[in-house]
């Protein structure tokens, strides 16, 4: 019997910014795993308080936690992507209710989508897609094209990086932590040239 599968939080908070302490639903959908508010604190500890000016995608957003966190610290521009009709109304409501007005949500499926778009768009591109959809090393390639020279990749895995995986890909580990059966790594973009 497969262990079972621990509780989800029926919310979790953003923790930083214009939007500080505003609540976002979790709902109980498969593959749905928020990402925690400790580890998005270690994240935006790396990357610096203030992402004024940033593009940034989160390609399999879910709850929009951390697209949110990001627009809330400044970004210019945040992606949300999410195939959930559910999930992507809820991400359209809480972008409602903020005014979010540098928040676009789209339903897309997010590999798809980033195999579309135009390379070098973004600051930074988070990835944190469901565990069992076997689709992260094929998320994390289309991906790397779309981040400029000197960008940041944010991945969650169930898994530690495998730093001579990225190395083919022009991308440098920057800092790697765990919270519980999460990995958590921020990688940058080499400079072109």
């Amino acid at each position: 019997m497969p262990p079972a599968r621990p509780p989800l939080p029926r919310e979790v908070r953003i923790i930083g910014g214009q939007w500080k302490r505003t609540k976002l639903a979790v709902l109980d959908k498969p593959g749905l795993r928020p990402t925690l508010d400790r580890v998005r604190e270690t994240l935006f500890n790396w990357l610096g308080q203030d992402l004024t000016g940033w593009r940034c995608l989160d390609a399999f957003a879910g709850t929009g936690a951390l697209g949110f966190e990001a627009a809330s610290r400044g970004a210019a521009e945040v992606v949300l992507l999410d195939s959930d009709p559910e999930l992507v109304r809820r991400l359209k409501d809480v972008q409602a209710r903020l005014k979010a007005d540098t928040v676009r949500v789209e339903t897309a499926d997010a590999l798809r989508w980033m195999r579309s778009a135009a390379p070098a768009r973004f600051d930074l591109v988070l990835l944190d897609p469901p565990f069992s959809a076997q689709v992260f090393e094929a998320a994390r390639q289309a991906a790397v094209r779309l981040v400029r020279p000197e960008g940041w990749l944010y991945l969650e895995a169930d898994a530690a990086p495998d730093p001579a995986r990225f190395e083919p890909l022009g991308l440098t580990l920057y800092r790697h932590a765990r919270a519980g059966a999460v990995h958590f790594s921020l990688l940058q973009v080499r400079a072109t040239g």
